[in-house]
């Protein structure tokens, strides 16, 4: 007997159509009630509130992977050099972490903060070097610690509600691990496969969890976000009007709205022609609850 899985489109808007071509990292500030997002290959960091409907930018002169609001004030981004601390104001951009100066080819790419503010942030190679990239933390003392090496396409980082496991998407590997996670140590272990996705439905991406411990994974080239219940059945989906989709993470002060990315790159039809909404955000309400972010520590 087929398993039945909720469609959750109901609520699907687009919020902003900027035409993005690769729209990622969309994280909630709680403390300004605002959405920070990227335009990655444009490196532009976006924040935008969504009860007066302003959008501010600021370009940072190189590609960027996700912004996220630092205990100190400001925002740290990943990019091509490292983790760099962005002041929005006055558009100030210091470089905070080298990463992997040995590797010119390399580059920063998704990233996320447990509760007690370490970052964990994911390389890649951008000529696609198979294994060239690597998955670090960054503590508050801003030393790079390597976890683990032979990645392909770092992407999507979370936590289960209890911070017991930690979710990881390698892209090109066809679906998504977990590690046992130690969150006083910031420790991971026995990294195991979550979920299978087959090639034909799209390369999972960036990924959000919510309250009831089910993990969002946005699909690239796939037009949908698909919900995994905690034992890694895929329960739920939201369909997209456009293919290349990059990323999602919950906002909103109750944090029932799902933000979700998208991107003009790699969706051109065979005239050459950008469809409708391509590089859009939009936003659903899928009727469950995300988890906070949390605030980088260093």
């Amino acid at each position: 007997m087929a398993m039945t899985r909720v469609d959750h489109s109901a609520t699907l808007e687009v919020v902003l159509d900027l035409h993005c071509e690769v729209g990622e990292g969309p994280i909630w500030d709680s403390a300004t009630s605002t959405l920070l997002f990227v335009e990655s290959f444009g490196g532009t960091i976006y924040r935008f509130d969504p009860v007066t409907k302003q959008l501010r930018s600021v370009k940072v002169g190189q590609e960027v992977g996700v912004a996220i609001p630092r205990r100190s004030g400001g925002i740290v981004v990943s990019c091509r050099d490292g983790l760099l601390a962005v002041d929005q104001a006055s558009g100030v951009v210091e470089l905070l972490v080298s990463v992997e100066t040995d590797k010119p080819g390399n580059r920063m790419n998704d990233a996320k903060c447990d509760s007690r503010g370490r970052l964990w942030t994911g390389t890649f190679s951008t000529v696609f070097e198979r294994k060239a990239g690597a998955i670090y933390r960054i503590d508050s003392d801003l030393r790079p610690i390597h976890v683990a090496g032979e990645v392909n396409i770092s992407n999507g980082i979370a936590w289960n509600p209890q911070e017991s496991m930690m979710y990881f998407v390698d892209s090109s590997r066809r679906g998504i691990d977990v590690f046992d996670y130690d969150l006083e140590d910031g420790t991971v272990a026995n990294r195991r496969r979550f979920a299978d996705i087959p090639r034909e439905d799209g390369l999972p991406d960036g990924i959000a969890m919510d309250l009831e411990g089910c993990l969002w994974v946005a699909l690239f080239f796939s037009g949908s976000v698909r919900r995994y219940s905690p034992e890694g059945k895929w329960i739920g989906t939201i369909h997209l009007p456009v293919t290349s989709v990059t990323s999602c993470g919950f906002g909103g002060d109750d944090l029932r709205d799902l933000y979700i990315t998208t991107g003009t790159h790699g969706s051109k039809k065979e005239d050459g022609q950008i469809p409708l909404n391509a590089g859009a955000l939009f936003r659903c309400r899928p009727g469950v609850t995300g988890m906070p972010m949390h605030y980088f520590a260093g």
